[in-house]
């Protein structure tokens, strides 16, 4: 049996529809940094646990593999825009943009459906992606739908 391509890979996982988060740190100026993370799970309930996955090249990796904690965005329907911003590959991607920080500092932005803050408890290398576990130490949800990213396109939930 021929080995999966990348394009297999990729198509093949993008027919799961997944919501969209940006995650976010502190760097040691505290400056915030951030990226759109389509790779965000629930690990445990006891004690409460989530992991993101981060490519190796992604510029901010040595931020995440230093930081003590960790935001997640999860992003509402109406911030496609956001998570576009958040997925260019270079630039300040908060410059200009409103964001408040959390308890444990990590900056959260505004009109998310979601913005969870974590305590990274684990890192694991895994192939070509870093994959960090943190424990929940607060959330806060809102009212709302959220964006859906299925087969390379961002989607709305359809009534049904």
């Amino acid at each position: 049996m021929a080995p999966v391509t990348s394009e297999e890979f990729r198509h093949a996982c993008g027919r799961f529809p997944t919501g969209v988060t940006v995650a976010s740190v502190l760097d040691a100026e505290g400056a915030p940094h951030g990226l759109t993370v389509s790779s965000f799970t629930s690990v445990s309930l006891n004690p409460p646990l989530v992991l993101i996955c981060l490519g190796h090249e992604v510029t901010t990796i040595g931020l995440f593999r230093a930081a003590r904690y960790f935001g997640i965005n999860v992003l509402a329907e109406n911030q496609q825009g956001l998570s576009e911003r958040f997925a260019r590959k270079n630039g300040d991607r908060f410059n200009g943009l409103e964001w408040h920080p959390g308890a444990t500092g990590v900056p959260l932005l505004p009109g998310v459906l979601a913005a969870i803050e974590c305590a990274v408890v684990q890192r694991f290398i895994s192939g070509d992606h870093d994959i960090l576990v943190g424990e929940m130490v607060s959330a806060r949800v809102a009212a709302g739908e959220p964006l859906i990213h299925f087969a390379s396109r961002y989607r709305r939930l359809a009534s049904g």
